[in-house]
C-alpha cells in the first residue's frame, strides 16, 4: 500500500507512513530542552523492560525471541533507538526499549519518552471529521466545495474521497519548491493555506474516486474543514473531542516545534546534501493535520484499540470508516479506509517525518495491540525501518497475521 511508505523521490509524504506526562492541553510555551545527562548506571546499549498496565509479562522464551529480533533489526538498519509495546490478552504484555535516545550523550531509550508520530496524526484528524459526521454537520459524500473554496475540482471531490486518499489532489510534499523551502529552513512555520498553494498549482493526478494516491493535501483540507465546522482551531477540537474523551493525556497537537520532556532525539537524512541531521526540533507545521502530533507508548497503546473499534464514533460511522478499499500492489485483505489501514489483519496507521517513525495497530482477532516508536526515518534497502521492526515482531508473536509492506523499487 503506497500509503504505508513514502514515495522514493519525495519521502516527505509523511504517509505512513513515525514519554512523563504531557500537558493535556496545548502547552503554553515551547520547550526545546537540553541534552540528557549520561546515565550513571545503565549502559546505553542495554535493553530496558517494563510492565505496562495490569497485564502479566509475556512468556520469557517468547520475550527473548522478540528481544533478539528487535536487536537484529536495529543493528541492520542503524536505528539509534526503538520502543516496542505488545499487549496480547491471555498471553501477556511485552514492553521493550533498546538503543539510545540521544546519540550525542548516549542516553538510553526508555519506554516513557515523548515522540513525534507523523502520519498517525491523520487518525486523529479523520476521527474529528467523523465526529462531525455523527453530529450531522457534514456528510461523507458531500463535496468539499460545499465547505471550502478554491479546491481544484472541489465540486466533485467528496469528504469520503479525501479521507480514503482517492481525491486525485496532488500532494504538496511532491512539489520541488516546497521540499527546497522546508529543507533550506526546517525551523520555519508553514500555514495550511501555504501548504495547499504548493499543491494547487499542479493539475490533479486522476479524476476523484478512480484511483488511490496517498496525499497529505487531503488531510490538510480535512483539518480546515474541522476548523470551519467545529468553530475552533484544529488542535483545540482534537484535544476536546478526541484525545480528552479517549483519556490520552500525553498526546498533543503542538503549536510550533515544542516537544515536551522527556523526549528522544530524532535523526534524518532528509537534508539538502543527504547528510544525517538531528531533526528533533524541526518545526512540524508543514505536516499540520497530516503529521504534526506528539504522543508516547502509553497513550498509543490505548489509542490503537479506540481507533480500530470506533469507541468515539457511532457504529454506523465506524462501519463507513472500515470500508477498506484495495491498494494496488498489496496482498489480499490489505486496504485503506477512512484515515486508517488494514494489513495482515492489523488495523491502524503508521507515521513518518524527518527523525521519527511509528506504527500503532490493533489485531481484532486476538484483541492485541502493537506500538513501535523509533528515532530515525532513514530508509534501509528501500524499506521504512518501522516496517521491518513490525514485520519481525509479528512474524514471531502472531505468525498468522504478519505486518508486511513491500519495499520501494
Amino acid at each position: 500500500m503506497p500509503v504505508m511508505r513514502r514515495p522514493r523521490a519525495r519521502r516527505l509524504a509523511v504517509a505512513l507512513l513515525a514519554l512523563s506526562a504531557l500537558a493535556p492541553a496545548v502547552p503554553a510555551a515551547a520547550d526545546s530542552g537540553a541534552p540528557f545527562a549520561r546515565p550513571a548506571v545503565q549502559p546505553a546499549h542495554r535493553p530496558v523492560h517494563q510492565l505496562a498496565d495490569e497485564d502479566c509479562p509475556l512468556d520469557p522464551a517468547l520475550a527473548a525471541r522478540l528481544d533478539a529480533a528487535i536487536a537484529d533489526v536495529r543493528e541492520r538498519t542503524g536505528t539509534p533507538g526503538v520502543i516496542v509495546g505488545l499487549w496480547m490478552p491471555g498471553r501477556g504484555t511485552y514492553v521493550h526499549a533498546d538503543g539510545v535516545a540521544d546519540k550525542a550523550t548516549g542516553q538510553p531509550m526508555t519506554p516513557n519518552l515523548n515522540m513525534r508520530i507523523g502520519s498517525e496524526t491523520k487518525t486523529f484528524t479523520v476521527t474529528a471529521v467523523l465526529e462531525l459526521v455523527d453530529r450531522g454537520l457534514v456528510g461523507l459524500d458531500d463535496p468539499i466545495a460545499k465547505y471550502l473554496d478554491g479546491v481544484p475540482d472541489g465540486e466533485h471531490i467528496t469528504i469520503r474521497q479525501l479521507a480514503e486518499m482517492r481525491s486525485g489532489l496532488y500532494s504538496y510534499t511532491f512539489d520541488d519548491d516546497f521540499v527546497h523551502a522546508l529543507l533550506s529552513d526546517p525551523n520555519r512555520p508553514f500555514t495550511p493555506r501555504e501548504l495547499l498553494s504548493y499543491a494547487f498549482k499542479h493539475a490533479n493526478v486522476f479524476p476523484p474516486g478512480t484511483d488511490y494516491q496517498y496525499s497529505n493535501t487531503n488531510t490538510v483540507l480535512l483539518g480546515l474543514l474541522v476548523e470551519k465546522l467545529g468553530r475552533m482551531p484544529l488542535r483545540d477540537f482534537i484535544h476536546r473531542n478526541v484525545t480528552e474523551p479517549a483519556h490520552l493525556n500525553r498526546t498533543l497537537f503542538p503549536r510550533a516545534a515544542e516537544l515536551p520532556r522527556p523526549y528522544a532525539h530524532g535523526y534524518t537524512d532528509q537534508t539538502l546534501d543527504g547528510s544525517t541531521a538531528d531533526a528533533t526540533h524541526w518545526n512540524p507545521s508543514w505536516g499540520w493535520a497530516a503529521g504534526a502530533m506528539i504522543s508516547d507508548l502509553h497513550d498509543l497503546h490505548h489509542w490503537a484499540k479506540t481507533l480500530a473499534t470506533g469507541t468515539l464514533l457511532s457504529p454506523a460511522t465506524q462501519a463507513e470508516r472500515e470500508k477498506f478499499l484495495p491498494v494496488p500492489g498489496f496482498g489480499d485483505g490489505a486496504g485503506y479506509g477512512l484515515g486508517l489501514f488494514r494489513v495482515g489483519g492489523w488495523v491502524g496507521h503508521n507515521g513518518s517525518l524527518p527523525g521519527y517513525e511509528s506504527v500503532t495497530v490493533y489485531l481484532p482477532e486476538q484483541d492485541a495491540s502493537l506500538v513501535i516508536l523509533l528515532n530515525t526515518d532513514i530508509i534501509y534497502e528501500g524499506n521504512e525501518p518501522s516496517t521491518l521492526f513490525a514485520e519481525a515482531i509479528t512474524s514471531i508473536a502472531t505468525p498468522g497475521h504478519v505486518y508486511e509492506l513491500p519495499a520501494e523499487k
